[in-house]
């Protein structure tokens, strides 16, 4: 201590004064440099047990792909010039006639990105539509699809359909260009942050899918960046709902990605049931709750009478493409193109445009299969407990 009184009185106030400012600061800063890791805390994947408890709450996820019948991709859906609240309405009445109480629907960054105000009020009046036909919300921030060579959206009025082309005018979200460009991701991390935040705790909302195909549409490994990136924050947000992000392809990085952050398996299977049945199989090892995402393409056999009571028997969530044909014209093969022959059986989609069913049959299952599922003994047969791989 007097050794240090001594050097104080050597010094003088004034530079004793500096030298205990700029002492602070370097200690701040060292402080600072030593809690990155704190500064950028992520909640925890959901343990099996927890993903178990959480899908033994919800009935049996039966629902459908949606976009309305006059858009002609998820960018018109949502867009301030075209976004039809009436027809949503009116389609979803439709829906809940049959009792499908889910459905799947992708996001589109570039109306957010124009007016996120804008955008968060648009998308709380579609969950207001469906929770008042019984319907909770599976939305996707993300997807990678094109079938045509026009890779990022753009908002305002949308081309009209091309007679004769499957989902010609599709829109990515948020466009190739975005996702293979690592110094816009900033402004992706901003979309996500900003939805699912507001939306976070919103019981309207069943599950988080945050990437619909990604790598599809030619970009392959360039979209695992956005993959990594997206799921670290969604887990920054912290929702109370699951996040997921589905099997598609044979994509051995991509599954590694799926398998360390997913709380929930989701899956697309346009297979027969053979192929249904092997597919769940493979995935309940992962010891995780299945929904299937994407289904419903009846000429390669995945069909209502045949693959809806597999997925109805394990207690697999089941939500098939499409639900009024319209502009999108999905009730075509894919890679259908104009002068091709019209489709005697439907690939997608289970009404007509005038709101008629395609195959009264189909619609007479799955209300059956929707109904006998809230009954107290499929409950108590399908309650799932989750055991850790290797347990």
């Amino acid at each position: 201590m007097r050794n240090f009184t001594l050097f104080r009185l050597s010094l003088g106030n004034k530079h004793f004064n500096l030298i205990k400012i700029l002492t602070g600061c370097w200690l701040v800063l060292l402080l600072a440099g030593s809690r990155p890791a704190l500064a950028q805390a992520v909640a925890p994947r959901w343990s099996p047990e927890k993903a178990a408890a959480w899908y033994n709450q919800q009935p049996w996820p039966c629902g459908f792909n949606y976009i309305p019948a006059n858009a002609i991709n998820y960018t018109a859906m949502w867009d301030k010039t075209s976004f039809s609240p009436e027809v949503i309405d009116r389609e979803l009445a439709l829906a809940a006639t049959t009792g499908f109480n889910c459905a799947r629907v992708v996001l589109q960054y570039a109306v957010w990105a124009d007016d996120p105000a804008y955008f968060r009020q648009t998308f709380g009046r579609f969950l207001a539509i469906a929770d008042k036909h019984h319907i909770r919300v599976m939305p996707t921030l993300f997807d990678d699809c094109v079938f045509n060579d026009q890779v990022d959206p753009k908002i305002g009025r949308q081309p009209e359909p091309v007679i004769g082309w499957y989902a010609w005018a599709w829109s990515p979200s948020p466009g190739h260009t975005l996702v293979a460009d690592t110094t816009s991701y900033p402004r992706l991390e901003k979309y996500v942050k900003d939805v699912m935040t507001t939306f976070r705790t919103d019981k309207r909302v069943l599950l988080w899918d945050l990437y619909n195909e990604p790598t599809n549409g030619g970009l392959g490994a360039k979209s695992l960046p956005l993959v990594r990136g997206v799921c670290r924050w969604a887990r920054s947000v912290d929702p109370v709902q699951p996040i997921s992000i589905g099997y598609w392809s044979d994509n051995a990085p991509l599954h590694r990605l799926i398998e360390a952050n997913a709380d929930v398996t989701t899956f697309h299977n346009y297979g027969t049931a053979a192929k249904m049945r092997e597919e769940i199989s493979k995935l309940a090892q992962l010891h995780r709750p299945l929904i299937c995402t994407e289904w419903l393409n009846r000429p390669r056999g995945s069909d209502v009478e045949t693959v809806l009571p597999i997925l109805y028997e394990h207690k697999v969530g089941a939500l098939s493409w499409g639900l009024v044909n319209g502009e999108t014209q999905t009730h075509l093969p894919w890679g259908h193109r104009p002068g091709g022959p019209e489709p005697t059986v439907w690939q997608h989609d289970l009404y007509h445009n005038d709101l008629t069913p395609y195959r009264p049959e189909e619609l007479a299952t799955f209300a059956r299969l929707i109904q006998d599922s809230k009954t107290k003994a499929y409950r108590q047969q399908h309650a799932q407990v989750a055991v850790a791989p290797g347990g």
